[in-house]
């Protein structure tokens, strides 16, 4: 069946040509800047209001202590997550030993749950500290961890700009929260 809105002389699509589309329509909403953070006042970060919600709402993966590791809602890859300290902190240098140490023990619990759930062979982690190394929410810190595949960067970033995610969010966050290993008694 030939969708009308490729062949519809109004819409300036022209003649079908045989590819497919990929809609991706939440990448709107990031592109143009809705709900960006701009300035350090908590009322306003993602992050400090993302613990407040129920995990599927927040697409929260796992809740510690100190933090908590949720979707990216803009990822670069399937499954992409972050750990993100409660205290509403910009800089690295600012946690707390406690917290730099659940971070870092959220960031081995995310890695072995990504392993379980999606088979990931490699990661990306990192931090963006400052608007100016490309922090989106620079006013609350974040640790990214992507999760990587052989030849998951293929023509369609490099060509088209495009990520293909293969998942509805709520579906990946279900997954990776089923496959969080339990802590070890020590990190409770």
């Amino acid at each position: 069946m030939t969708d009308p809105h490729l062949t519809d002389p109004q819409d300036g699509a022209g003649i079908p040509d045989g590819f497919q589309r990929l809609w991706m329509p939440h990448r709107m909403a990031y592109i143009k800047g809705e709900n960006k953070v701009t300035g350090d006042d908590q009322a306003d970060c993602p992050f400090c209001r993302i613990p407040h919600m129920s995990d599927e709402d927040g697409l929260i993966v796992a809740r510690g202590r100190l933090v908590y590791t949720v979707l990216n809602l803009y990822p670069y890859n399937a499954g992409h997550l972050m750990v993100c300290p409660y205290r509403h902190v910009a800089d690295y240098t600012d946690l707390d030993q406690p917290e730099t140490a659940e971070l870092a023990a959220h960031t081995k619990l995310a890695m072995t749950a990504l392993r379980t759930a999606s088979g990931a062979q490699g990661f990306n982690i990192g931090m963006n500290m400052g608007s100016v190394a490309g922090a989106g929410v620079a006013a609350h810190l974040h640790q990214h961890i992507v999760p990587r595949w052989g030849g998951d960067t293929n023509f369609m970033p490099v060509v088209a700009g495009t990520r293909v995610l293969p998942q509805l969010l709520r579906d990946t966050r279900k997954l990776v929260a089923e496959a969080w290993p339990e802590p070890a008694a020590s990190e409770d």
